[in-house]
């Protein structure tokens, strides 16, 4: 998920000691627009009348513009040519204005899919930026940080769903109000109070004619195939997580279930992989961390169609273990990515694998959102295992 040069042995040095916190917060809060939309879903559907599918449009939506605008912004090196707390600032800004445009002139489905997209093009302005913001920080690299920064991702993409999750009757225009202020909170605490650092990294610029060049190394190839398999299932998961809870719930006839603060719970648990994966990293290695969570993540995509029958103390419990192993490896294999590219070109080869990455997920989440309509829920998730499995065999190679 991540887009920034790191090496995972290297302690973060930020001083003022409060830098590190505040970073975290501010990507906390600014990506918790990812998921804004798929959080009021099933109140604009009834509004609107929205069809089933329109969850993978919305979902999709976004990541094509996450795409396109890290395309862009590395093209016109964005990043490099203005003050990074600027263009996090400015790009928050623009995409609370896009969440909250959805209150204020939505009025179906394209209209959603529209500023849904327009949300995820400002994102791009966003997390990679806060993580070079964060970078500046440190002499040599991110290290630990770097489970902190993605975690924070990770529980701000979960937020909208406690909005919603915490039983006060909170309208559905309220939770994007709120979402929307909350991230304009998170760019002025970047702008603020966290300026570049002292180790600024060195401008590494995209460059589309190094492209065979970047992925003629077979380490970096290997790594971006695991990453490239870790985002198959990442983005699916989370986004039909209410659709698995809710399917769960019906056939166990658990009305009072509270499908929203379950999905905060099961996706926000993906912030202890991370973190505790940036930990363990540090001792182990990326490669050991990244493919023991790839591939604990891959029995529960294999294993999904028997959890339907689990009593629920066993299905909670295995839906919290997928939250968290899910994304636990995506710092590691990104770090991985990073450090196999030739040192001239990280730039270029950490802007088009996470590209791929990203549109990878649209095609999932599209491929999930086809298959609702036709396979029962116990199976519907077995098609998120070519994923995992692509992705540890073409890890083997890192571990040589």
């Amino acid at each position: 998920m991540t887009s920034v040069a790191v090496h995972t042995s290297v302690v973060c040095r930020a001083r003022p000691p409060w830098l590190l916190p505040v970073v975290v917060f501010a990507q906390f809060a600014t990506t918790s627009l990812w998921f804004a939309g798929n959080a009021v879903l099933v109140d604009l559907q009834a509004l609107w009348n929205l069809h089933s599918g329109s969850v993978g449009l919305i979902t999709s939506a976004v990541q094509i513009g996450f795409v396109i605008g890290t395309l862009a912004f590395a093209i016109l090196a964005v990043s490099d040519r203005f003050p990074a707390a600027a263009v996090f600032l400015c790009c928050s800004i623009l995409g609370a204005l896009c969440n909250l445009a959805i209150v204020l002139v939505g009025e179906g489905l394209w209209s959603l899919v529209l500023l849904r997209f327009f949300t995820g093009l400002f994102l791009a302005g966003i997390y990679p930026v806060g993580m070079k913001i964060a970078a500046s920080w440190c002499e040599r690299g991110l290290g630990r940080a770097l489970g902190y920064l993605v975690g924070a991702l990770v529980l701000g993409t979960a937020f909208p769903h406690l909005l919603l999750g915490l039983g006060l009757a909170i309208e559905w225009e309220t939770v994007l109000v709120g979402v929307s202020i909350f991230a304009v909170l998170g760019g002025i605490a970047i702008y603020v109070l966290v300026p570049e650092g002292p180790y600024l990294p060195a401008k590494s610029s995209f460059d589309i004619r190094a492209i065979p060049r970047v992925f003629a190394s077979p380490d970096l190839r290997a790594a971006a195939l695991g990453y490239f398999g870790h985002m198959w299932e990442l983005y699916a998961l989370w986004a039909f997580t209410p659709l698995i809870l809710q399917r769960y719930a019906d056939r166990f006839d658990l009305d009072d279930l509270n499908v929203s603060l379950w999905s905060f719970c099961i996706i926000a648990a993906g912030a202890i992989g991370c973190i505790a994966g940036g930990l363990i990293a540090s001792r182990v290695g990326s490669v050991r961390v990244a493919v023991a969570q790839l591939g604990a993540s891959g029995v529960a995509c294999l294993l999904s169609p028997l959890i339907f029958h689990a009593p629920p103390l066993v299905f909670f419990a295995f839906m919290l273990f997928w939250g968290v192993t899910v994304v636990g490896d995506s710092p590691q294999f990104s770090a991985l990515t990073a450090n196999a590219a030739p040192r001239e070109y990280v730039g270029t080869a950490l802007t088009i694998v996470n590209c791929l990455g990203f549109a990878i997920t649209a095609v999932s989440i599209q491929l999930i959102s086809s298959l609702s309509h036709k396979v029962p829920a116990d199976f519907l998730f077995l098609a998120l295992v070519p994923g995992p499995l692509i992705g540890l065999v073409s890890s083997r190679r890192l571990f040589s």
